[in-house]
């Protein structure tokens, strides 16, 4: 119980009047001009004693016990230390439950999940996504074995199925286990919460339509590795110093945290020792979460890295038994898949693939996706060809007056109107191989399209997939400048399939007209993509062997040279 103390002077002035003090000498009086200590028991309540006594408080207060059992000053300065200790951890935890923070990517161990693709375990639903049947199931359960279980989705993707089970990919046609888009999309959210080392996926065919925008909003200000895959498709002759150097350009004008840029293949394994090594020296302890659009190539890089690994690491090497499974159906992976691939703190997480609606895979059919995977190096398409222009009877025109005048379909996709061009004007395709070009003139352009769509306008694929398709909705008008006739001007990138390059003039094509060169100093396309796909004009990236002769390394300041990053390969 606290102690509280009472000071008082006497003096006859303070005395009542009705008592009589005339007998007495005023000299007496000195006695009292010292004050009297006098104590007397708080009223407070118990619950005021949680909290330590102040400084003056504790001097003037009477000690507990009298002689050899009162407490000397040490022993009240370490009560009031402890007290104030105590104080402050209240404080703290109270702090922390007002602070709301979200981390909801952590696997929940209370709901087991399948390791191919990350969705939960169930045994209701025969077609969603995680079921197993019941006696397989309890079987693993009984003896705590259900981390090894594969979804009967992921079976069927193994062995080359097209089983989508994300909403805007066609296919599943939904239930309890549906995920959507935006769902998946708000779990990579809370990563902005986490202090973790990001690792980001671009592809290198779809560079623009596969880096994920806002990426900051997913990310926040955590360090990222940025890995470009499927290097390895592109065409022969490649000068990847050149490539480097222009990724490094792209990614610098996005301004994010990137630490270091790989190009990198997980078909040959190029490139994946260094993003191995890279990871090891940044992840500092940190959980290390592989990011990316879906259908770039997680999976696959993720099996990559855990072989690269498991040459030094057990840990890794123990963990390529039970891997995500890889398929080219977007949205293969539903939930985050924890990889224990570190001896030395922190683990690996696959997460679900950002789902892009502007991509051609969000647009095309189940069946059709795989049309729009490259599974070989590019070779590019260029036309006006002369052997193009022989097969359709066309050669003359080309040679007077170029692509003017004319339409080029590519596939069921992509259609693009030359309006205004040079003579020598030459535009070269890289994308997959199994979608067609034709080349009509435009004026016979639309009714070509609908009489060949779904015949060898294709994807769509056949005449039922044809009728439903909404057509090429979005007509986009491009003007692009250029100041070197003999320099490729730009590419022109279609989202989820590859990209156009455009060269004003092509000295290959033996055409020559320098009145028109002299004049001409932009060029007038309309490219027509299904909604909601998107177009990118960008700078040409140097793909070949002509790339390395005409692409030009751009002079950079001191401080350019200290905060750009670095690239590998």
């Amino acid at each position: 119980m606290a102690l509280k103390t009472i000071s008082t002077f006497l003096s006859p002035l303070s005395l009542p009047n009705h008592h009589n003090f005339s007998n007495f000498n005023t000299k007496s009086l000195n006695i009292y001009r010292k004050p009297t200590l006098v104590c007397c028991k708080s009223t407070q309540s118990q619950t005021q004693n949680r909290f330590p006594l102040s400084e003056t408080q504790l001097l003037s207060s009477e000690p507990d016990g009298t002689g050899a059992a009162a407490p000397t000053r040490g022993d009240r300065f370490l009560e009031r230390q402890h007290a104030d200790e105590a104080a402050k951890l209240v404080i703290k935890e109270i702090k922390k439950s007002k602070k709301k923070k979200k981390k909801v990517l952590k696997v929940n161990t209370a709901v087991a999940s399948c390791y191919g693709c990350g969705a939960p375990l169930q045994t209701s639903e025969l077609d969603a996504p995680g079921y197993v049947d019941t006696d397989t199931y309890e079987l693993k359960k009984k003896h705590h074995q259900l981390r090894t279980v594969l979804c009967g989705r992921c079976r069927l993707l193994s062995h080359g199925q097209m089983i989508t089970a994300v909403g805007g990919n066609g296919g599943y046609p939904g239930g309890k286990q549906f995920v959507s888009a935006d769902e998946l999309r708000e779990k990579l959210s809370s990563l902005r919460h986490e202090k973790a080392l990001i690792v980001k996926l671009v592809d290198i065919v779809d560079f623009n339509g596969s880096f994920v925008s806002r990426v900051r909003d997913l990310t926040g200000a955590n360090p990222i590795i940025l890995v470009v895959t499927k290097v390895d498709l592109l065409p022969k002759g490649t000068d990847f110093n050149c490539v480097g150097d222009w990724v490094v350009e792209a990614t610098t004008k996005k301004k994010l945290n990137v630490l270091s840029v790989h190009l990198t293949s997980s078909k040959s394994l190029v490139g994946i020792a260094g993003v191995a090594s890279e990871i090891q020296k940044e992840k500092k302890g940190r959980d290390v979460y592989i990011l990316g659009s879906a259908n770039v190539g997680k999976s696959a890089f993720i099996s990559a890295l855990l072989k690269m690994m498991a040459q030094r690491d057990p840990a890794a090497a123990a963990a390529q038994k039970y891997k995500p499974i890889q398929s080219a159906v977007p949205g293969t992976t539903l939930g985050p898949i924890q990889i224990d691939a570190f001896l030395g703190g922190g683990k690996l997480f696959d997460t679900p693939g950002v789902h892009l609606h502007h991509r051609q895979a969000a647009v095309v059919h189940s069946e059709d996706l795989p049309v729009l995977a490259p599974q070989s190096r590019l070779r590019g398409q260029s036309f006006p060809d002369c052997q193009v222009g022989s097969k359709n009877g066309m050669a003359e025109k080309f040679n007077s007056i170029g692509l003017k005048g004319f339409s080029i379909f590519w596939g069921g996709l992509v259609r693009i109107d030359v309006l205004k061009v040079l003579p020598e004007t030459c535009l070269t395709f890289y994308g997959p191989k199994r979608l067609q070009i034709h080349v009509v003139p435009t004026d016979e352009a639309d009714e070509f399209y609908r009489k060949e769509l779904g015949v060898k306008l294709t994807p769509p694929t056949g005449k039922d997939k044809a009728d439903e398709w909404r057509g090429l909705e979005t007509m986009q008008q491009l003007q692009i400048k250029f100041e070197d006739p003999e320099r490729p001007a730009s590419d022109v990138a279609i989202s989820g399939l590859g990209w156009i390059a455009i060269e004003p003039k092509r000295k290959s094509l033996g055409i020559s007209d320098n009145n028109f060169a002299e004049t001409i100093k932009e060029l007038h396309l309309a490219v027509g993509v299904p909604r909601p796909v998107e177009i990118f004009v960008r700078p040409p990236i140097p793909v070949g062997k002509a790339g390395a002769e005409w692409y030009q390394y751009r002079e950079l300041t001191e401080k350019e040279e200290e905060v750009r990053p670095k690239w590998y390969f």
